[in-house]
């Protein structure tokens, strides 16, 4: 044996002996660790949560709920929540596997929220904006008569205050517990991007992961200027159902933000770390 091999045998030991010792560790501690969906990495809670939730081996953005979107975007003690006393009803009495009275409640005791979206008035580095942000974990971020109804309010109050308008989209689409109720929210707060439109504001779309369905076909893609999340898939129908509607295979990438960029659906696709100093510089711009 050269003096080289031994070199390379006693690194290959130790390497060995420190992936033992890792595996040890996450098994005695599971609930410091968790590992990358994407690149399957073993990765500490704290070093994802310390990098605004981006795993640091293969910058894969994980979901993230509207409070903690609210808390990397908006200035310090700036968001000052609006219309949080709407409540969603059951006006069909509609009944699943679960009834929807249910499922509303098992998902305002999740999150917090009384629905799938936070709207408000916020500050992105001192530039005010009235802001609609929603979140996946209630419902799958599905629209409903609330969604629909606060998304507009917040509209109607940017138009009030002449305050630009910026909706946080993460969304599975309409929500069937409330079926042509829900559907409506579409031409409802489509109306309501038409008359900020015609009020001369500015609206921006921030599109995160996921974003489809009903959501995608009414406010979440109207605005002025749609940046996408890196990575962020978003489209109407499912990839499946595509494939089998066309009988043909989609692209790796397709229903992407890169993908979405590149045939011109969406204007800027922005890494996690940098949304804040993106939607900042396209406010400082429209002031």
């Amino acid at each position: 044996m050269t003096v080289q091999d031994w070199f390379e045998k006693r690194k290959e030991a130790q390497i060995q002996r420190r992936a033992l010792e890792a595996r040890v560790e996450i098994e005695a501690n599971p609930d410091l660790w968790t590992k990358c969906v994407h690149c399957d990495a073993q990765l500490l809670k704290k070093d994802i949560e310390d990098n605004q939730m981006v795993c640091p081996v293969c910058e894969y953005h994980f979901r993230v709920n509207a409070r903690t979107r609210i808390k990397q975007l908006f200035d310090e003690g700036s968001f000052e929540e609006l219309f949080s006393e709407i409540k969603p009803t059951d006006p069909l009495e509609f009944v699943d596997t679960e009834s929807y009275k249910d499922r509303l409640n098992a998902a305002q005791q999740k999150t917090g929220y009384n629905d799938a979206v936070i709207t408000g008035i916020a500050a992105i580095e001192g530039h005010k904006v009235a802001a609609a942000v929603m979140d996946f974990d209630f419902m799958g971020g599905s629209m409903g008569s609330v969604v629909g109804e606060k998304v507009t309010r917040i509209i109607e109050k940017a138009i009030e205050l002449r305050l630009p308008v910026l909706a946080i989209t993460s969304s599975g689409g309409a929500r069937m517990q409330e079926s042509a109720l829900s559907l409506m929210q579409m031409a409802k707060t489509s109306c309501a991007c038409a008359r900020l439109d015609e009020a001369g504001l500015l609206y921006i779309n921030l599109i995160t992961d996921p974003t489809f369905g009903g959501v995608t076909a009414s406010f979440g893609t109207l605005g002025d200027i749609i940046v996408a999340e890196q990575g962020a898939r978003v489209g109407f129908a499912g990839r499946r159902v595509i494939e089998q509607t066309i009988r043909q295979k989609l692209p790796s990438d397709f229903q992407t933000a890169e993908y979405l960029m590149k045939y011109g659906q969406v204007d800027i696709v922005s890494p996690r770390k940098k949304l804040r100093e993106t939607l900042s510089n396209i406010l400082a711009m429209h002031e």
